[in-house]
């Protein structure tokens, strides 16, 4: 049996994705010791935090007939099927115990370490929504997806121009 998704559903994940990159910057911010690098990652959590705001004001202008169900499910069932998918690859709850940085290396090769494990979770992020505009009808704002995609893009960017100011 093929699932069609709504766009709400997705931005519902979106917006929980965002929450969970939060957590995994603040968590790394709290395990660096560098005020230049710790507030690198600071900056990130915010921009998490501005992305799940962006995604709640894409959301809440859907229209009805993108908020429509695709399917009979009074339990809810396919978002906790997305979010099980989405929890699986990007930026889980666990996100910041996904990668292992050994000891004694110095501040800046850790930041450099977290900033290429982040980029890897943005990139899953990418992944997860691509694949995922292929269940979602037109009519139910297939198009809109493109935009969470471009947000992420964009993060992916500053990750990688963040990345090589540390390099120098």
């Amino acid at each position: 049996m093929v699932y069609d998704f709504n766009v709400d559903e997705i931005f519902e994940i979106a917006e929980q994705i965002e929450r969970n990159g939060t957590r995994f910057y603040r968590q790394n911010a709290e395990n660096v010791s560098s005020s230049p690098i710790q507030q690198l990652f600071l900056d990130l959590a915010a921009m998490e935090e501005e992305h799940e705001k962006l995604f709640i004001s894409m959301r809440a202008d859907l229209s009805d007939r993108e908020k429509e169900p695709t399917v009979f499910d009074p339990e809810g069932e396919s978002v906790l099927y997305l979010r099980a998918l989405a929890d699986l690859r990007v930026f889980d709850e666990k996100a910041g115990d996904s990668f292992v940085i050994p000891e004694g290396i110095s501040k800046e090769e850790k930041a450099r370490k977290i900033l290429r494990a982040a980029i890897g979770l943005e990139k899953e992020a990418i992944v997860f929504y691509l694949g995922m505009k292929e269940f979602v009808p037109e009519k139910l704002g297939k198009d809109k997806i493109e935009n969470i995609i471009k947000e992420e893009m964009k993060h992916i960017r500053f990750l990688n121009d963040s990345l090589h100011s540390l390099k120098k």
